[in-house]
Parts: structure tokens; C-alpha cells; sequence
């Protein structure tokens, strides 16, 4: 695979690019993600025979830029704000066309988005607002976020492949917001059950802070391996 630092839109992506590629992977990503992606797309490559291309770009805000709506502090004191509509745009308006052109990929490509933690959780909202997704990769989404639930609830996801994760240590957060994840998580599988969508709900050994690589690798493998 081709490594490359790329410029789109004035966000800063790292490309692992294959030829003849039959999926692109979209990945929000901060500084703690870009020191494993490196090892977390070896991981993929080894298990997934399928050519695919991974590009992971910056998030500078990640409270900002991932959040659907704005909601009051859960830990510190920087609140969510409600850049999610403006980062889905980038993803489909700017980012998608602009690889596709570059690496004359077919303009129907498969295009799976995934992510760790708010960016997972922001994957798994995305999933209720657009079809142009073949998969969504949430590890260890924030559905603990305000009112998250009641929106599952009451909408149906648009994205037909859906993959969860979750570390078994999570729920025993002492935030106890952050310790409603479980019951969380486990609500949003049974409601993509019954929605009819091809979902998973994998159980990760640790807290919130351990393998994230790994944790990504294995649910973009699900992804590849389940289109």
C-alpha cells in the first residue's frame, strides 16, 4: 500500500492507498488514532484479501466536529457543540469526490466509515442520515451522549451493516454518564436488530483506552468481510 499525506479541503488526511481498490474506508481521526493506523491497516491488510483504501483525516475539535447537537459538559468543562452536519458534509460533498477523482476509483465505490469513541459514535449518527455508506464501523461509540438513545429510538438508520464494540471495563466508569455506555450500547444493538439491519456487538477485554487499534482493525474486518 501507498502511504501519503494528502490536503483536502484544508484538512490534513493520511491515505493508504491500493490499486484497484474495491472499498474506501473513511476515518475521523486525532493524534492518539495516527500513531496506530499505521499498524491497525497492516492488521486489516492481513485478514482481508479484498483490495481497499484507508484515509483517516484530522479532526482539530473533536467535541465540536462530531457532535450532532450541542449538549452541556460530561467530563472537564468543554462542552459538545453541533459540527456533525458540517463534517458529514466534508465526508460526501468534498472529501469522497475528491479520492475518487484522484485514484480514478469508480463513483459507486463501497464506502465504509468508522471510528473510535466520539468518532465512532458519529459514524453510528451518520448511519440515520445517509445512505452512501455499504457499512458502519462504531467501537466504543459515545451513545452514552445526552439524549442519544431517544433519538435511536425514534429514527431508522439508513446504513444496512452496522458494527459495534464496546470494552467490558467501560460501563465501570466512575462518570456515570459515561457509566450508562453498557446498558447504552446494548439498547442500540436490540434497536438495530429490530430494525432489520446486519449488526454485531463485540465485547473488547479493557477500559476505553486499551487496543484501539485493534479494537478499529477487527470492526473494519467485520465491514470488509460482510458486504
Amino acid at each position: 500500500m501507498k502511504k501519503e499525506i494528502l490536503e483536502i479541503s484544508n484538512k490534513r488526511c493520511t491515505s493508504y492507498y491500493a490499486e484497484n481498490s474495491e472499498y474506501l474506508i473513511i476515518q475521523p481521526i486525532d493524534d492518539n488514532d495516527l500513531s496506530v493506523l499505521d499498524s491497525q491497516v497492516a492488521l486489516i491488510s492481513q485478514r482481508v484479501s479484498s483490495p481497499f483504501t484507508l484515509v483517516g483525516f484530522m479532526i482539530s475539535d473533536w467535541n465540536a466536529e462530531l457532535s450532532p447537537w450541542e449538549a452541556p459538559p460530561v467530563f472537564g468543562k468543554v462542552g459538545f457543540g453541533c459540527g456533525a452536519e458540517r463534517t458529514l458534509s466534508y465526508i460526501e460533498r468534498e472529501l469522497i469526490p475528491h479520492l475518487i477523482e484522484l485514484y480514478g476509483f469508480d463513483e459507486n465505490i463501497p464506502v465504509i466509515l468508522g471510528g473510535y469513541s466520539l468518532a465512532g459514535f458519529f459514524s453510528l449518527w451518520s448511519s440515520y442520515k445517509t445512505d452512501r455508506f455499504s457499512a458502519i464501523m462504531a467501537a466504543s461509540p459515545s451513545v452514552w451522549f445526552p439524549n442519544w438513545i431517544d433519538y435511536a429510538q425514534n429514527n431508522v438508520p439508513r446504513t444496512k451493516r452496522i458494527y459495534l464494540s464496546l470494552g467490558d471495563k467501560e460501563e465501570k466508569a466512575k462518570n456515570k454518564v459515561m457509566a450508562t455506555v453498557g446498558d447504552s450500547i446494548r439498547e442500540q444493538y436490540d434497536l438495530l436488530c429490530k430494525c432489520g439491519i446486519d449488526c454485531v456487538l463485540e465485547w473488547n477485554e479493557g477500559n476505553h483506552f486499551k487496543d484501539t487499534g485493534l479494537r478499529c482493525a477487527n470492526g473494519f474486518i467485520w465491514c470488509l468481510t460482510n458486504q
